[in-house]
């Protein structure tokens, strides 16, 4: 049960015992005195944030957070997805240990998705474990990174392959941050947005299909319903199954190849939801020629893409390495790469495809420019 506040927030629970946490929508969230309480006390907080975040953001987060901490630190880290790696992750260890910081000393993560998953990744490794709070300031880590717990850095060899599953205490997702968003940034974001529709929600892709415009334009209303309704199918998913044993999965349509994207060009050259855009035009391909959804729905979902923003057509890459960098994916088994698949439209399985289709359908969507 999702439950709207006096102020006009809404909180979509997410139900896991004792790591049970809620995520907090509305706009202007720094000022909301009831939107902070009941987190973690201690003496000592530490602000990660980044380059191109911490002077937007920083100061007005330090204030309202010397409300409730005697100290309150901050460290910046290098903005892009190039930089989220041991190296930055050690930043923030050295901002904690430099500053004598305790086991009770909570973490704010305020930015987008890197920034939210080194700071959980960095939570769950210092002294055994620290408490830490998602403010994200992009919408994809709205509608995605912040919530669920998944933490990582990532390997030359592969995206997100060294973390941890580690709940945060709360996410707070303040949809005026938005409002400073670069569009380039908001598109990525939507990439992730729109997959809750082909996976789990027909309705929902029926409505992002007429609001694809407004949500580009930071309409509030539509915004707020976006955010909300990702949020609430994410929960009900992660509530399910925490640690992706199986259901879970299914959020990563589109993943497998985009993943591939990234690794491939090398991180940053696409931004992540670029790839995942893409990566889901391929997904549903693939999905067709196996007659699990109707040839029509593939365009149906490229133009809604291409409405957003992102790109449609996958970059030049030898099929060999498509398949090296593919096999290195977490959902792989035994070598054999396995892909989030649609079954009919709001609905999705995870399976394995013959090599020399997955080789077809790349070829099929790849940029001859």
């Amino acid at each position: 049960m999702n439950l709207a506040t006096s102020s006009g927030t809404v909180r979509v629970p997410i139900a896991l015992n004792e790591r049970s946490y809620d995520i907090v929508i509305g706009s202007g969230l720094l000022a909301d005195d009831a939107c902070w309480d009941g987190l973690p006390a201690s003496a000592d907080a530490l602000i990660v944030s980044n380059t191109t975040v911490a002077p937007l953001y920083a100061q007005a987060l330090a204030t309202r957070l010397s409300q409730r901490h005697r100290r309150v630190l901050q460290v910046q880290l290098p903005d892009g997805e190039a930089h989220k790696d041991w190296a930055t992750l050690n930043l923030v260890f050295d901002a904690l240990l430099g500053a004598g910081c305790d086991r009770k000393t909570v973490l704010y993560a305020l930015g987008g998705g890197v920034v939210g998953d080194i700071t959980g990744f960095a939570a769950a490794c210092y002294m055994r474990g620290v408490p830490f709070v998602q403010v994200p300031t992009t919408l994809l880590a709205q509608v995605d990174s912040s919530v669920g717990g998944k933490t990582a850095v990532n390997h030359p060899l592969g995206k997100n392959m060294v973390g941890a599953f580690y709940q945060p205490a709360r996410v707070i997702c303040d949809l005026a941050m938005l409002n400073t968003l670069p569009p380039r940034e908001l598109s990525a974001g939507l990439a992730e947005v729109i997959k809750y529709g082909p996976i789990a929600d027909a309705e929902f892709l029926a409505w992002l299909e007429t609001h694809v415009e407004d949500l580009r334009a930071l309409e509030p209303r539509a915004l707020a319903h976006a955010v909300q309704r990702s949020c609430e199918i994410k929960a009900w998913v992660v509530g399910q199954d925490e640690r992706e044993n199986g259901l879970r999965a299914i959020l990563n349509f589109g993943h497998t190849f985009g993943h591939a994207i990234e690794a491939g060009l090398g991180y940053g050259q696409w931004l992540h939801g670029e790839a995942i855009g893409c990566g889901m035009v391929l997904a549903a391909e693939l999905s067709a020629r196996l007659g699990l959804v109707a040839p029509a729905f593939v365009p149906r979902l490229t133009q809604l893409i291409q409405r957003a923003g992102l790109p449609v057509q996958a970059p030049v890459m030898p099929g060999a390495r498509w398949l090296e960098l593919m096999r290195v994916d977490k959902k792989s088994e035994a070598g054999e790469i396995r892909f989030v698949l649609l079954d009919g439209v709001g609905r999705a399985q995870m399976r394995g495809a013959p090599d020399a289709l997955v080789l077809d359908v790349i070829a099929a969507h790849t940029s001859t420019d």
